[in-house]
């Protein structure tokens, strides 16, 4: 298979670290490529720098080298660097588009310092990519070996929701994930739970209308068409391990609906995946950490199970 390309994100964090680390844990697994400031990497790594796909090596780490300019401080962002973090992110994605790496898996990046150094104008790497690839609306799924799980309404307060959640966002956010679960996962049928936006999903209307008036027409109106969807749902019963069993994604309401639940059952392990991209989009759950970054302590769970969901997905999609 082609590589996956690795973007490097923001060199004061973990990013450098887990993508060595991880690549270590994997390389006889799937061959990868890292795109960034090789002055960035943990010393003593071993290093293929490479302008093409065509020279990868099988025991050293293959990077396609920038220059950052000013040297990296684990844990202190310099907004200098913030051009070639986002250059990083769009090198990838032109090589998945044009072909030369079969996914893209992202490290965590810093706003505030691309926002300091670049303008930066995205809430962050979901829409930014999605601007990339010229796509109107993608969707955010958290996944791990026991849930997938996406939020309909992301990045916006809580008292925001209710005036987002329209019905044609969770339309949209249904057909995307039932696409993606038959394309990238290869399940046939998809099962798809819905959480309601209330407390004990609105309680027949006691608790809140948003279930009446807008989330069951919309399912209603899907189940016509054949989709198999469950719920609306208590979010608060949804997500222990009997429930869990009866479907194969689940889709809330907002943010913490969806991260709390998956956080809790596999906080190392959980992988973001950007859904309606023409291209497959995989990143680690977690931040910069900047507080360990340079240590050597960080731990590379999701950055291996990030690369291994990528791979994954692009064999499936064949």
């Amino acid at each position: 298979m082609k590589p996956v390309a690795i973007s490097c994100g923001e060199p004061a964090g973990v990013g450098p670290e887990i993508a060595v680390a991880a690549w270590r844990a994997l390389k006889d697994e799937m061959p990868m490529v890292w795109i960034g400031d090789p002055n960035h990497l943990p010393r003593g790594t071993q290093v293929n720098v490479i302008t093409d796909t065509a020279t990868l090596s099988p025991d050293r780490f293959n990077v396609m080298a920038r220059d950052f300019g000013p040297p990296v401080r684990p844990g202190d962002p310099v907004a200098a660097h913030a051009h070639g973090v986002i250059a990083a992110i769009t090198d990838g994605v032109d090589m998945v588009q044009k072909g030369a790496a079969s996914a893209l898996c992202t490290a965590p990046i810093h706003k505030a310092a691309l926002i300091d150094g670049a303008d930066f104008a995205y809430p962050g790497h979901t829409e930014f990519l999605a601007a990339l690839a010229h796509v109107d609306r993608v969707v955010m799924m958290l996944a791990c070996a026991a849930l997938r799980v996406v939020p309909a309404t992301i990045h916006i307060p809580l008292a925001d929701v209710p005036r987002a959640l329209t019905a044609s966002l969770l339309t949209d956010t249904i057909l995307i994930t039932h696409a993606a679960l038959r394309k990238d996962f290869g399940i046939d049928a998809p099962r798809i739970a819905i959480a309601g936006l209330n407390p004990h999903a609105g309680e027949d209307g006691k608790i809140g209308q948003e279930e009446i008036d807008m989330i069951r027409p919309v399912m209603t109106a899907l189940r016509a068409q054949g989709f198999d969807l469950i719920g609306p749902g208590s979010a608060d019963t949804m997500f222990h391990a009997k429930a869990r069993a009866g479907y194969d994604a689940a889709i809330c309401m907002y943010h913490d609906q969806a991260l709390i639940p998956i956080k809790t059952i596999d906080f190392a392990g959980g992988v973001n995946v950007t859904l309606g991209l023409p291209f497959i989009r995989t990143s680690p759950d977690h931040g910069t950490a900047f507080d360990i970054a340079g240590k050597g302590i960080a731990d590379p769970t999701s950055m291996i199970a990030a690369l291994r969901m990528a791979a994954q997905m692009a064999r499936q999609r064949g």
